[in-house]
C-alpha cells in the first residue's frame, strides 16, 4: 500500500533568498534520506514561503525493502581447526552476523573455499524509520543562522511550528520543544490556524487561510496578475526573473496592484527610476508599447484586495520620497564639474593601506597607458583610454551614487555624456565596472574593456603588495572575481594578453611614478599575483571540461597569453584521439626535460654544427629550422609542425647521447634540444601531459 507523508517546518519569516535554496536542499536530503533507508517512494514535491518549508512524499511504501545477502567469511581452512572443529575466526565472524555455525555453508571462489552464511534482514515499518527525519531537518544549512532563546541549536530563523504526518497520523519527534503534530498556521494577518487530518489535505487546506504553499503555483499568479494589468491598461512590463523569485518569496498569498507617481520625476534618468522602483521597493516598471518608462509601477501585496486603495497610496508615498530624493541629488550633481568631482577624490580613501582613490587613478591611467601600446592601441584610442583613466572614478563624490551605491559607474556614464566628454569615454565610465558577478556581461568597447583590466589589475596587486591577500574562502576585496574579470575580458576581446604583460605594466607604472606606490612597492607578491590569475585561467578553461593535466600544462608557462593557453587546450584536446599523439607528445617531451638539464645560454647563442657527430644530430637541426620558419601564433597549425619532428627526434635519440663527456659536444646538444623545447612552450608545459 502507498503512502503519503508531510513534513512542515514552521518559521518566523525567512529572507526571500534564502526560500527557494533551502526548499531544494530539503528535498535532496528527503530523497538522499529514503533511498539510505530503503523506503521507495514515487516522488518528493516541494512547498515554500517565507514562514514554512515543506516536502509532500508520494508513493511512500509500507515499509523498508527486505535485503537478503551473503556475507564472505575466513577461508576454510582459517575457519576449521585441525580436528574439523570451529576456531574463533569461524565463531567470531557469524556472531558478528547475528548468526550460529549452523548457519554456515562453503564456497568456491577462485579455488578457494570460503565460509559463507545466508542473512536476510527484514525491513521496518516506514512508522519506525520516519522519526529519524529530525536529523534530516536540523542538519540544513543556511547562508545565515542565529540561535534563540537559552539554545545553542542555530537555524535560519526559530522554529515555531512542525507538522510531520504519515497518512491521518502524526510521526512523533521533537525539535528544542517543538513537537511534531498536525496543527500548523494559516496567512500571519489573514489566516488562523489549520489542523490537517491527512497528509492528502496539504497544500489545499492552507488555501482556506490565505496561503498558497506552492511557489510554483503563487509566481503563476502573480505573473498572470500583472500580464492582466498590463493589458487593461496598454502597458509593457518587464517581468524580470529575478525579481519575481525575490517577490514571490515575500509572500504568501500575491495581489498584484499598480500604482503611479508624478510625471516630474520622468526627469530623472530612467536608470535611477528603475533603480528606485526595481533594486529598493521591488516594484515591476511600466513602460508604454514605444518603450517609453512611464509614471507607474506594478507591487505586490501579502494578502487580499481588502483595504488595497491603503496599501496603494503608502505604496506610493514610499516610492515619492525615494524619487525626490532621487531628483534632488540629480539637480545637485550637476552644478558641479567632472573636475571639482576628481579633486574630491584626492582625499577620498580606496584603502588606508594603500592609499587615496585619486592615486589608484593615476596608476590605473599609467597601467592603461602600457597595456594600451602593447596591445597595438591607436593613437585616438590611447587618447580616449587616458581621458577615461584621468576620471572614471568621478562619481563615486556624487549624491546620487552616495544614496544609490549601485548607480556607480552608470551615473559616471550619464554624467561623463552630458559634460560633453566623447561617447568613447563616457561609455568606458560604466563598463569600467564589468564584470559584476563571475557570469556577468563583459565591457564590449577596447576603451572601456582595458579601462577595466587595468582597474582591477591595479586592485589586485596593491592588495597582495599590502599583504592582503585572500585564503581559502577569505576574499573581502573580491580579488577571486577581479582576476577573474581579467582573463574573461582578455578572451573575450582577444587580446595578446599574459601574466607577464601584466606584471611588466605594474613595473613600467613604478618605474615612470614611485611616489603613487609608496604604501604598495612592487615586491616579490607578483608573483604570487601571478598564480593567482592564472588560477582563474585555469577555472575559465576548466568550463569548458578539458582534462586536468591539459589544463595544468596550458597554464604553465607565464608567457603564454591567455587567448594562446585556451587555444592550446583545445588544439591538445583535439588531437587526442590521434594515432600518434602519445608518440609525438613522448619525444616532444623528452626534448623538454633533457633541455632543463642545459646551462643558461645566451639570447643569440647559436649550435654549432661543426660539433655534431652523426647524420641525425644534422637532420634534426634542419628538420628545427625548417619548423622555425613557418611557426606562427597559428597554434593549430604549429602543433602540425611540430607532429613532423616526432621521427626525427626518434632517430636523433637512437643515435646520440645527448649527456657526451666532452663538455662543448655537450653543451651544443643541450642547446640544440632547447630551441627545439622554447618552441613547444606555445603549448604551455609538455611535460605535465600525461599520455600513459
Amino acid at each position: 500500500m502507498a503512502h503519503t507523508f508531510l513534513l512542515e517546518i514552521g518559521l518566523e519569516e525567512i529572507p526571500a533568498h534564502v526560500v527557494t535554496p533551502s526548499v531544494e536542499q530539503l528535498v535532496t536530503k528527503v530523497k538522499n534520506f529514503l533511498k539510505e533507508e530503503r523506503l521507495e517512494f514515487e516522488a518528493v514535491k516541494a512547498y515554500s514561503t517565507p514562514r514554512r518549508l515543506a516536502v509532500k512524499v508520494l508513493g511512500l511504501a509500507d515499509k523498508q525493502a527486505d535485503i537478503k545477502e551473503e556475507a564472505k567469511g575466513p577461508a576454510k581452512k582459517i575457519a576449521l581447526d585441525a580436528d574439523g572443529n570451529w576456531t574463533k575466526a569461524a565463531q567470531g565472524f557469524v556472531r558478528g552476523q547475528g548468526m550460529t555455525t549452523d548457519d554456515i555453508f562453503f564456497k568456491e571462489i577462485k579455488g578457494v573455499e570460503y565460509v559463507h552464511v545466508e542473512k536476510f534482514i527484514a525491513g521496518k515499518q516506514a512508522a519506525e524509520i520516519l522519526p529519524k527525519l529530525k536529523e534530516v531537518a536540523m542538519s540544513l544549512k543556511f547562508p545565515t543562522m542565529m540561535r534563540w532563546g537559552s539554545n545553542d541549536f542555530e537555524y535560519v530563523r526559530p522554529i515555531k511550528w512542525l507538522v510531520a504526518l504519515l497518512d491521518q497520523e502524526v510521526v512523533p519527534f521533537a525539535i528544542l520543544d517543538v513537537k511534531t503534530d498536525r496543527l500548523s498556521q494559516g496567512h500571519r494577518f489573514l489566516g488562523k490556524p489549520v489542523s490537517f487530518a491527512s497528509a492528502d489535505d496539504y497544500p489545499e487546506a492552507l488555501v482556506k487561510e490565505m496561503v498558497i504553499a506552492d511557489a510554483a503555483e503563487r509566481k503563476n499568479m502573480i505573473r498572470n496578475q500583472i500580464a492582466t494589468l498590463a493589458k487593461e491598461n496598454d502597458w509593457v512590463v518587464d517581468v524580470d526573473e529575478d525579481l519575481l523569485e525575490e517577490v514571490n518569496n515575500l509572500v504568501e498569498y500575491p495581489t498584484v496592484f499598480a500604482g503611479k507617481f508624478a510625471d516630474k520625476y520622468l526627469e530623472v534618468p530612467d536608470v535611477v527610476l528603475i533603480t528606485s522602483m526595481k533594486d529598493n521597493q521591488r516594484y515591476f516598471y511600466v513602460r508604454n508599447q514605444a518603450g517609453k518608462l512611464l509614471p507607474f509601477f506594478i507591487a505586490v501585496r501579502n494578502g487580499n484586495k481588502a483595504y488595497l486603495e491603503n496599501v496603494v497610496a503608502g505604496n506610493e508615498k514610499v516610492l515619492t520620497a525615494r524619487l525626490e530624493d532621487a531628483k534632488f541629488f540629480y539637480q545637485e550633481d550637476q552644478k558641479q564639474t567632472i573636475a571639482q568631482y576628481v579633486e574630491r577624490l584626492k582625499t577620498v580613501m580606496f584603502h588606508d593601506k594603500i592609499g587615496t582613490i585619486y592615486q589608484k587613478m593615476q596608476r590605473v591611467q599609467l597601467l592603461a597607458a602600457n597595456l594600451g601600446q602593447k596591445l597595438g592601441f591607436t593613437e585616438e584610442q590611447l587618447a580616449d583610454l587616458k581621458r577615461a583613466a584621468m576620471i572614471y572614478k568621478f562619481d563615486l563624490v556624487t549624491g546620487m551614487v552616495g544614496e544609490f551605491s549601485e548607480l556607480q559607474g552608470i551615473m559616471g556614464e550619464i554624467y561623463a555624456r552630458m559634460q560633453g566628454e566623447k561617447e568613447t569615454v563616457a561609455k568606458a565610465m560604466s563598463e569600467e565596472y564589468m564584470p559584476t558577478s563571475a557570469e556577468g556581461k563583459l565591457p564590449a568597447s577596447p576603451v572601456g574593456a582595458l579601462l577595466s583590466i587595468a582597474d582591477k589589475l591595479d586592485s589586485i596587486y596593491a592588495f597582495f603588495a599590502a599583504g592582503m591577500i585572500p585564503s581559502g574562502s577569505n576574499d573581502p576585496y573580491a580579488l577571486r572575481r577581479q582576476a577573474l574579470g581579467i582573463v574573461r575580458i582578455a578572451l573575450d576581446q582577444n587580446w595578446n594578453l599574459a601574466v607577464t604583460d601584466l606584471s611588466q605594466a605594474i613595473k613600467a607604472a613604478y618605474k615612470a611614478d614611485a611616489s603613487l606606490f609608496e604604501k604598495i612597492v612592487p615586491t616579490d607578491s607578483q608573483a604570487e599575483m601571478e598564480s593567482f590569475i592564472l588560477d582563474r585561467l585555469h577555472q575559465v578553461l576548466a568550463a569548458d571540461k578539458y582534462s586536468h593535466d591539459t589544463l595544468d600544462t596550458v597554464v604553465a608557462v607565464k608567457a603564454n597569453s591567455f587567448v594562446t593557453s585556451q587555444k592550446a587546450a583545445a588544439v591538445l584536446t583535439k588531437h587526442r584521439a590521434d594515432a600518434d599523439f602519445k608518440e609525438t607528445i613522448e619525444a616532444l617531451t623528452r626534448v623538454v626535460r633533457l633541455a632543463k638539464k642545459a646551462p643558461d645560454f645566451a639570447a643569440d647563442a647559436k649550435v654549432d654544427a661543426s660539433l655534431f657527430e652523426n647524420e641525425s644530430e644534422v637532420a634534426l637541426q634542419a628538420a628545427v629550422a625548417q619548423v622555425k620558419e613557418q611557426f606562427s601564433a597559428d597554434v593549430a597549425a604549429d602543433y602540425e609542425l611540430l607532429r613532423k619532428l616526432r621521427q626525427p627526434i626518434s632517430t636523433y635519440f637512437d643515435q646520440t647521447m645527448v649527456m657526451a663527456k666532452d663538455e662543448a659536444i655537450k653543451n651544443n646538444r643541450l642547446l640544440q634540444l632547447s630551441q627545439l623545447a622554447d618552441l613547444t612552450t606555445i603549448f604551455g608545459q609538455l611535460d605535465k601531459l600525461n599520455v600513459k
